[in-house]
């Protein structure tokens, strides 16, 4: 059997990656507990010690540690970041990922044998955004935006240096990451800057006479009836009246699961399926790793891939394969 897939995998807590990496996952991606990522929410995330135990854990395994360093220093305040490349290399990472061109290039100069990986943060899409990256600080690999096309992820393929991983599983950001303001505007906390888009501390659910409604900082982002699937509010998935009508302007609740088109996803030359959930505990890792361990292996079989449902664990109990199959333009 050949591996076809790298299958990387997402850890908020000690727990959850020994989790991922027992249920099969060949990758963890994870972050330190501060700014420098862009999941910095309280509860989450890795102390220097508790990486150093799940670098050996992983790597007494066979299994490899991309440490996320992907949010974009702030003015005059570079040494957090500096530091969490330093402490990412002293630990044995296999890989960072970061987003920012200046820690790109203090990464390449002073840890020249640390495996570069592009963030999606950076939002590179495009073959000359990627290319430039690898040229100027030899990205190896380059986690694409959630917008392309599977015809399009072929067609950069053929064009480009280095390997791409797309996300396969997990919440689905509809904005342009790394570029999105939207939090900003209503928290004053910055996810690009801070790791916090939609941060807990600003949020609020109120029983109304007309139902549940969901805050974010002082705007109102869904009410929901009584029966109704209640999700997390963030702007870019709240429900607002425009024109007259009630609706979710730029993205309904729901889950990205590319499943039924990973046989077409190695056919476009991707080499590695990101699985997004930092945030979320052990159990959703373990389930969700579970079943694209066997996806993944019976594509390197040579099977198709089995019926596997994560319906449950699936934003609002739907799931999309969002604009790997788009028909608009």
């Amino acid at each position: 059997m050949s591996k076809v897939l790298e299958l990387v995998c997402p850890a908020g807590t000690p727990a959850a990656l020994r989790g991922a990496i027992d249920a099969g996952a060949d990758t963890v991606y994870l972050g330190f507990r501060d700014e420098t990522n862009a999941r910095n929410f309280p509860g989450l995330n890795f102390d220097r010690e508790e990486l150093r135990e799940g670098m050996a854990y992983a790597h007494d395994r066979d299994r490899e540690i991309f440490v996320a360093i992907n949010t974009f220093p702030s003015p005059g305040n570079f040494e957090p970041w500096r530091q969490a490349v330093d402490d990412a290399a002293a630990l044995g990472a296999d890989a960072v990922i970061l987003a920012d061109i200046g820690l790109l290039q203090y990464c390449k100069e002073n840890h020249p044998g640390l495996r570069r990986h592009l963030s999606v943060q950076a939002s590179a899409s495009n073959a000359d955004a990627i290319n430039f990256f690898h040229r100027q600080f030899d990205v190896r690999r380059v986690v694409l935006p959630r917008v392309l096309t599977v015809a399009e992820i072929a067609a950069l393929n053929a064009v480009i240096a280095v390997e791409t991983e797309v996300f396969a599983f997990g919440g689905l950001c509809v904005m342009a990451e790394g570029r999105c303001s939207l939090s900003s505007y209503a928290t004053g906390q910055s996810p690009n800057l801070r790791g916090v888009c939609s941060p807990a501390s600003h949020v609020r659910y109120e029983e109304t006479d007309d139902g549940l409604k969901s805050r974010l900082g002082t705007f109102t982002i869904n009410m929901f009836d009584e029966d109704e699937p209640v999700g997390y509010p963030t702007l870019c998935k709240g429900r607002f009246i425009a024109n007259g009508k009630t609706s979710y302007l730029f993205e309904e609740p729901t889950s990205l699961n590319t499943l039924d088109i990973l046989p077409d996803l190695v056919e476009a030359g991707v080499v590695a399926l990101k699985i997004e959930g930092r945030q979320r505990g052990k159990a959703y890792v373990e389930q969700v790793v579970t079943g694209f361990r066997q996806a993944v292996d019976a594509i390197a079989n040579g099977q198709c891939v089995p019926a596997i449902n994560l319906d449950s664990l699936t934003e609002g109990q739907k799931n999309t394969a969002g604009a790997y199959d788009k028909g608009w333009r």
